[in-house]
């Protein structure tokens, strides 16, 4: 009998490390190939891990909810074969450029340490990461004073911009938030302030009566809950409206929906359009499209455009639509559909919910006239469309004004108002919705 080394596998360029949720064979179960063998999780998206060989699941090397990293062994298979063990090789972990500190966007900047520390990372029960390990060491960052740095990763992890927030803010001279002393936490807190974190959890007294139910949040309601917080805490929100009046557009796809599902076999909704105008308002106004390092603003050259999706389960996930710009309406149209399908049936590749630069949301799909959306950090911005009615409207003509019936949304930008001006964010909306009103009725697709 031969002993097969199952990896972890690769799952996106900037995905380094999973979670294991749970397993699914256990010691001892026969595995056909193709058979899934645990579940596991990377930031907000759950995967399963199948089997590449047949054989019988010998032993599992990560528990329930331990982390392990690309390219780690996390089970032993046993096959028919021979007595050697075999190692499975397309999954082998590949170096990410993210994990070398030379690259790190303003590191440079930082103060330039002659010593370096001699940091014991095993006397913490906090999990670190290689790039951030490496980054304490080139600062003489100690354990104790890095266990004390608030995370605003997934259960309070430490990432490399806290890290690099922390030691820019510290030679800076300002006092910097730690994570330690829960009570100062939550005193610095206004008092109608959601407490979230499970520190918080621990003091908070909530009323119980003998009806209502108790209901632990799933992970991903986790995760979402402590995101949600984090945006409001770090970035002050401004929101502007605009009313477009988007008749032609609503005109033109009951014209062509039809025949473009008969020739693509695929559903043309209004999603694509509002992609395509965000990312020709984007085009004009690339400052809308940075996101904040400390007191350095990084402008993004690509447009990869998030659009949140409702899950069954009413989680809320954000796959991304990458180089949105060069994308046509039909690819648009394709690209939505395919993401959308799959984020409902929990088949998105953990790669496409990464790199997002700006988030569209439709709350009109609820039935929403209009939202006041989070910024989905690190991202700047956030756009939400409302519901299109049919409202009176008066129209100037040629022969003076008249009142028409005319189809009527909202668009409304939450922005940073850190970097982004009302002016900017003003202007951005009200360009988005030019490209809607002005829809081109006889456009060929």
């Amino acid at each position: 009998m031969a002993q097969y080394e199952l990896l972890l596998p690769k799952m996106g360029e900037s995905v380094a490390e999973a979670t294991v949720i749970k397993w699914v064979k256990q010691p001892g179960d026969s595995i056909d190939l193709d058979d899934t063998i645990l579940e596991i999780a990377t930031d907000k998206v759950d995967s399963e891990v199948p089997s590449p060989v047949a054989g019988k699941l010998v032993k599992q090397l990560f528990a329930a909810d331990e982390i392990a990293q690309v390219g780690d062994v996390i089970a032993i298979i046993e096959t028919e074969g021979g007595s050697e063990a075999k190692k499975e090789e397309a999954p082998v972990a590949e170096p990410i450029v993210e994990e070398k500190p030379e690259t790190i966007p303003g590191i440079e900047q930082l103060p330039e340490q002659k010593t370096v520390a001699q940091t014991d990372f095993s006397s913490s029960e906090r999990f670190y990461s290689p790039l951030v390990k490496s980054i304490a060491l080139q600062e003489n960052i100690s354990t104790a004073e890095l266990d004390s740095i608030k995370g605003t990763g997934a259960d309070g992890r430490l990432n490399k911009d806290d890290l690099l927030n922390y030691i820019t803010n510290k030679s800076a001279g300002e006092q910097i938030a730690t994570s330690k002393p829960e009570v100062a936490s939550v005193e610095s807190k206004p008092a109608s302030a959601p407490l979230i974190s499970s520190a918080s959890n621990k003091t908070s007294t909530t009323s119980v009566s003998g009806g209502d139910e108790i209901i632990e949040m799933d992970r991903m309601r986790k995760l979402i809950a402590d995101h949600m917080v984090m945006s409001k805490t770090t970035s002050p929100h401004v929101t502007s409206f605009v009313e477009a009046d988007v008749t032609n557009m609503v005109l033109w796809r009951n014209k062509v929906k039809n025949s473009f599902e008969k020739r693509e076999n695929e559903k043309i909704t209004f999603t694509p359009i509002f992609v395509e105008a965000v990312a020709k308002a984007i085009k004009d106004f690339p400052m809308i499209n940075v996101s904040v390092n400390g007191t350095q603003i990084i402008k993004k050259h690509n447009i990869n455009i998030g659009m949140a999706a409702a899950l069954p389960s009413g989680n809320l996930i954000v796959p991304v639509i990458r180089n949105a710009d060069q994308l046509n309406l039909v690819g648009l149209t394709k690209a939505v559909n395919d993401l959308a399908l799959r984020a409902r049936n929990s088949k998105l590749k953990p790669d496409e919910t990464q790199g997002g630069t700006f988030t569209l949301t439709n709350v009109g799909s609820f039935g929403n006239v209009m939202g006041t959306p989070i910024i989905n950090q690190p991202q700047v911005a956030i756009l939400a469309v409302g519901a299109i009615k049919k409202k009176p409207a008066v129209l100037e003509t040629e022969h003076g004004d008249v009142i028409a019936i005319r189809h009527m949304m909202f668009l409304s930008l939450s922005y940073d108002h850190r970097v982004v001006d009302g002016s900017l964010g003003g202007m951005f909306v009200r360009r988005v919705a030019d490209y809607l009103e002005n829809w081109d009725f006889n456009r060929e697709i």
